[in-house]
C-alpha cells in the first residue's frame, strides 16, 4: 500500500461521519503515523508504507469512525499557531475561538503590563496565546478541573510562556481580593442542557461540563456577569464568546451587569460570536457642587 492508495481508502472511509472533512483528516491521521509534516505526503504519494504503518493508520481511521475526535486521537490541536497538547479532560480549541484572542489584542496596547484573566482555561489556548502576543501583561489563567489544568500548565511550560499562572478555582473564585484587572475573558459553556447536538460530530466526546450549561445555556456566563464586575478596574474589559444565536440576551445580561460600550463580534462565517463590554468609571463629582 503506498501513500496516495492509502489517503484514497480513508477518505472514502470516513466520508461516512457527519461533517468534517475526509481526505484532511486522513492526511492529518496519515502523516502523524508516520511522524512526517503532511507535505510529505504531496510529495513522496508514491512511497509504500510499511506494513506496521498501514496497520497503524487502519487502526486510527477505526477510532475516527467510532467517533473519536482527530485532536484527542493525535493529542494535539493548532490554534493561534501554536500546537497545543490536548486530552479527553479538555475542549478542544477551535478556530472561532481566535476571535476572542483578536480582540483582546486590540484592547491591550504593546508595551502595557495589563493584568488579564482567563476564565475557564481548558488547554491554555487563550492564555498561551495572549502570552505570547503580549509577554509584558501578566495572565492568570482558572479552570474548575485539576485535570484542565495539568493539560495547561503542560502547554504553557512547553511553549516556555512564564507570564502565565495557572489557578484552580471556579470562575472568579480563582482570583486573589486585591486583584483588579484590565481584561477578563472566557470562552465558557453555553449549550442548553437539551441541544440534539450534544450528540453529534465530537461533541460527545469531549468533557460535557465544558460545553453544556443550564436549560438555555446561559447559566455560567450569567455566573461570570455576577462577579466579574467587582474584579475589573475602572474602564475594565469582558469578553466572552458564546452562540451563534445568543447575541441579543447575552447583550441584555452585559447591560444588567452594568457594563457599557456593550457589543457583538462576528466570526469568520459573519455569526454573532463573542459580546463584550467595559466597565464603566465612576462618575466624576465636582467637588464644589454640595456647597451651591
Amino acid at each position: 500500500m503506498n501513500i496516495r492508495d492509502a489517503l484514497t481508502w480513508g477518505g472514502k472511509s470516513l466520508s461516512s461521519l457527519d461533517g468534517g472533512s475526509p481526505r484532511l483528516d486522513a492526511e492529518i491521521l496519515l502523516a502523524f503515523v508516520i511522524e512526517k509534516p503532511r507535505s510529505h505526503l504531496h510529495a513522496w504519494p508514491e512511497r509504500e508504507l510499511p506494513p506496521e504503518h498501514w496497520h497503524r493508520f487502519q487502526e486510527l481511521i477505526g477510532q475516527r469512525l467510532n467517533g473519536r475526535p482527530l485532536a484527542y486521537i493525535t493529542g494535539r490541536r493548532e490554534f493561534w499557531s501554536l500546537e497545543l497538547a490536548v486530552t479527553k479532560a479538555v475542549l478542544i480549541p477551535r478556530p472561532e475561538t481566535e476571535l476572542l484572542v483578536e480582540r483582546a489584542l486590540e484592547l491591550l496596547p504593546l508595551g502595557h503590563a495589563a493584568l488579564i484573566a482567563d476564565l475557564g482555561t481548558g488547554s491554555g489556548a487563550i492564555a498561551a496565546a495572549l502570552a505570547r502576543e503580549r509577554p509584558e501583561a501578566r495572565i492568570v489563567a482558572v479552570d474548575s478541573s485539576p485535570e484542565a489544568l495539568a493539560v495547561a500548565e503542560g502547554n504553557l511550560r512547553r511553549l516556555g510562556l512564564a507570564n502565565v499562572e495557572t489557578r484552580l478555582g471556579n470562575w472568579c473564585n480563582g482570583f486573589r481580593e486585591d486583584e483588579r484587572y484590565d481584561l477578563i475573558l472566557s470562552n465558557p459553556p453555553y449549550i442548553a442542557d437539551d441541544d440534539p447536538h450534544l450528540n453529534r460530530g465530537d461533541l460527545p466526546a469531549e468533557p460535557r461540563s465544558a460545553l453544556a450549561s443550564g436549560p438555555d445555556g446561559l447559566d455560567d456566563i450569567r455566573a461570570i456577569l455576577c462577579c466579574v464586575p467587582s474584579r475589573l478596574k475602572p474602564g475594565g474589559w469582558l469578553l466572552v464568546e458564546h452562540g451563534y444565536d445568543q447575541g441579543e440576551r447575552v447583550r441584555g445580561l452585559f447591560l444588567q451587569a452594568g457594563f457599557t460600550q456593550v457589543a457583538t463580534l462576528r466570526d469568520l462565517e459573519e455569526r454573532e460570536r463573542v459580546t463584550e463590554g467595559q466597565l464603566p468609571h465612576p462618575a466624576w463629582t465636582d467637588p464644589g457642587s454640595n456647597a451651591r
